[in-house]
């Protein structure tokens, strides 16, 4: 068992962090990295992108939004309780490097992936602008690390409660504007990572998103993660998860993440009206 040794609610109690004992993995695993989780015997496989890893105290950290019956499992665990199977580090980690100016690009939980990578590219010695976004004030995550990770910070909420009353390509525009940026790394929801590919093609800026498709091994052998990059197809698990943002064919990735969702609907109202908790 993977034992659970610190749980905070997040977002409203949409979103759950999880640190986990995991000595080995937490030895091993770098920014990018993802591994893959499984509540019990009878649990479903979930891939989550590993949000601090800490060897001295041999544990690492994952952040996730309760969206169907696995990740209602994942939130119903308690500290002390633990995780069946974890496997990883697995996909191919971040690419760092000094740059220059690199903005980093978060929206939701995708904020929880950004951040240790922003903060190897800040360590590295690169001047890094960040733009978080949210729904709303009270359903964004991680602020104060994500300040202290960069240089400058910029928020938006989509509702204008806190900071920039709009989308993160709307502040992105205005930074490639006013700065000679040499990468962009945005990672979030599929359409926030589609538009803000769209909008540093423009300005022909290097742009590194990273993908979220469905996914069962996590090692190449099921083909379920398999995405289409510069008219080629790639498997997230081993060629990714983070690709060139202006090749992917962002389209065909969200018709694949609708697959399911019927079915997960489905399946987290029974396990919901089962257990008594509210959806």
């Amino acid at each position: 068992m993977f034992k659970i040794v610190r749980r905070e609610e997040m977002a409203q109690g949409t979103v759950i962090l999880n640190e986990i004992e995991a000595s080995l993995i937490a030895r091993k695993t770098k920014p990018g990295q993802f591994i893959i989780l499984k509540a019990n015997e009878t649990g479903e496989r979930i891939p989550l992108t590993v949000a601090e890893m800490d060897p001295e105290k041999g544990t690492i950290t994952v952040i996730y939004m309760v969206v169907g019956k696995s990740t209602a499992l994942f939130r119903d665990l308690k500290v002390g309780e633990g995780y069946q199977d974890v496997i990883g580090p697995l996909g191919k980690p971040t690419h760092i490097e000094k740059l220059g100016k690199v903005v980093c690009v978060g929206g939701g939980t995708g904020i929880a992936v950004l951040h240790p990578i922003t903060r190897a590219l800040k360590e590295i010695g690169n001047e890094v602008i960040c733009i978080v976004g949210a729904r709303s004030k009270d359903l964004l995550i991680m602020e104060e690390l994500m300040r202290t990770a960069s240089h400058k910070l910029h928020i938006c909420t989509d509702d204008g409660s806190y900071g920039h009353h709009g989308f993160v390509t709307d502040v992105l525009r205005q930074v490639l504007e006013e700065n000679d940026v040499k990468l962009v790394v945005g990672i979030g929801p599929v359409p926030m990572m589609k538009f803000l590919s769209q909008v540093t093609k423009e300005y022909q800026v290097n742009t590194m998103v990273s993908l979220n498709p469905i996914m069962i091994d996590g090692t190449g052998m099921c083909g379920g993660c398999r995405v289409t990059v510069g008219n080629e197809t790639k498997f997230a698990c081993i060629d990714g998860p983070e690709f060139d943002g202006h090749e992917v064919d962002y389209d065909e990735l969200m018709l694949r993440l609708q697959a399911y969702q019927e079915d997960e609907k489905q399946s987290y109202e029974e396990y919901c009206t089962l257990t008594g908790i509210s959806p």
